[in-house]
């Protein structure tokens, strides 16, 4: 069903669980290098491979990343809680059963806002607690890299007991029409949330923060909640965006045909853009939750708390408010950069030597463009800030012009070299040999006497179409500026 027809008839309702890996140096419940890449299964033990006779211990860093990631969302700080033993078998869990927390999460009902096209939307954070990550599978042969149609699977356990915050908000209403753009900048803003902190690498890519997003559609907001689906592992903010748009539209054409949805959970398909059925959703009841008997209960001190409280970096909505008043950037230049998710990548354009201005242009436009043609997130196109801010400087040095910065950036993303040392390779710095910008400038007149005559007799915005002459003949390789003053001293 068409997206706007859905939301003709339909009142979606969003729920979203975010996995945070958290950047310890070691796992969660024992000592193991929690190093990402390394040889498979080298990073194990007997602990995270739940042997017999192994016991585990509570990895102190990352109860303390767990107490500032509640702080920084506005939670409740428990004064006592404890882990359990949520059972279910799947290989990637060598124990049968993740060490989790149920009742008793370490921080609860919190609450983050974003902002989607001048709107703010409050978002209403359940619990965050924690947990440990299970293994990795990986299934060979087949189309589709799952474990349906593959010839076998292979089981890395280095990443199994990795230190996991779970990250679950209340339901999300009142969204409507924008609620995959808020879905996106929810998860936008916990990523820089997170990597602000210092508690995680935030890498999507990699797996460290991932999302499962819960759909639901309603006839109307004052009806009761649908049925919902829950869209597992997202693992880029754009495809946060689509999977929500996606299964809404799914959810619409499925009750407008009479059917029913079924509560279980899907897997996201990156090059169709579609979900696949994953297994019936579990009810809480059905892992079995127990007290874990090898743990004791977690009690922060209140002191230890307030002491943390004194370690958070700035709040994104205070941090936005600056950033604007330093930058010198309109309120809808604010909102493109934070909905395009070039926050970060200008703030380390600046901070390298670029002016706001520039480093939102390059950005917001070439990089932009690239990263939509490639399905990437701006971070992944290849291009470092500090190369944008070298460009720059090359672009306001008269080395290069914008056309050629263009060409630069091509060389940087192929793995030719620093900026300056492709403008070099390439062969794309300016042409300032007067002689020969002149000589071009003559031929270009000699070639188009009729528009040589209107500049002559005053139709001066006629010089364009000589000054594209010129750059054509210069391979681009001229500076339009100072093209046009000769021509203009050349024709009176």
């Amino acid at each position: 069903m068409a997206y706007d027809e859905a939301m003709a008839t339909y009142d979606p309702v969003l729920g979203l669980e975010v996995h945070v890996e958290l950047n310890t140096a070691s796992k969660m419940f024992c000592g193991c290098s929690t190093e990402f890449g390394a040889e498979p299964n080298t990073q194990t033990c007997e602990v995270c491979l739940g042997l017999p006779g192994s016991l585990p211990v509570v990895n102190a860093t990352a109860i303390e990343s767990a107490i500032r990631i509640g702080l920084a969302l506005n939670c409740s700080i428990a004064e006592w809680c404890r882990f359990a033993r949520k059972n279910y078998f799947y290989p990637d869990q060598p124990k049968n059963y993740q060490i989790s927390q149920y009742d008793e999460p370490i921080a609860h009902d919190g609450f983050a806002e974003v902002e989607v096209d001048g709107k703010t939307y409050r978002i209403e954070i359940e619990r965050a607690h924690m947990e440990e990550d299970t293994g990795k599978s990986l299934h060979v042969g087949g189309a589709t890299g799952r474990i349906h149609g593959a010839d076998y699977s292979l089981l890395d356990y280095n990443r199994s007991g990795v230190p996991l915050i779970e990250i679950v908000t209340k339901p999300i209403e009142g969204a409507g029409a924008k609620a995959p753009e808020v879905a996106r900048a929810y998860v936008a803003m916990l990523r820089d949330l997170l990597r602000a902190l210092g508690v995680s690498d935030v890498r999507m890519e990699q797996g460290s923060l991932r999302c499962d997003a819960n759909v639901s559609l309603r006839p109307s907001p004052d009806a009761p909640l649908g049925t919902r689906t829950e869209t597992k592992n997202v693992n880029s903010l754009r495809s946060v965006e689509r999977a929500v748009r996606y299964e809404i539209t799914r959810q619409a054409a499925l009750l407008s045909d009479g059917g029913r949805v079924k509560q279980e959970t899907r897997h996201w398909q990156e090059g169709s853009g579609t979900t696949s059925p994953g297994r019936s959703k579990e009810q809480a009841e059905e892992y079995r939750y127990f007290p874990d008997p090898d743990l004791v209960p977690v009690a922060p001190s209140r002191a230890w708390v307030e002491e943390l409280r004194g370690t958070l970096p700035e709040p994104p909505a205070l941090r936005l408010k600056r950033m604007s008043a330093e930058w010198g950037y309109s309120d809808l230049e604010l909102r493109d950069v934070v909905n395009a998710g070039a926050l970060n990548v200008i703030e380390a354009t600046v901070a390298a030597g670029a002016s706001p201005q520039s480093a939102r242009k390059w950005w917001l436009t070439e990089l932009a463009r690239r990263a939509n043609e490639l399905g990437l997130e701006l971070e992944e196109t290849g291009v470092t800030p500090a190369q944008v801010a070298e460009i720059q400087a090359l672009v306001e040095a008269g080395t290069i012009n914008d056309k050629l910065a263009r060409q630069v950036f091509d060389g940087v993303i192929a793995g030719e070299g620093t900026p300056a040392e492709v403008v070099e390779s390439r062969g794309l710095a300016v042409v300032s040999d007067e002689g020969a910008l002149g000589a071009a400038v003559d031929a270009a007149i000699e070639a188009n006497p009729g528009v040589a005559d209107k500049v002559r007799s005053g139709k001066v915005q006629a010089a364009g179409a000589l000054i594209g002459a010129v750059m054509k003949q210069m391979q681009g390789k001229a500076e339009p500026n100072r093209v046009r003053e000769l021509i203009l001293e050349r024709l009176g």
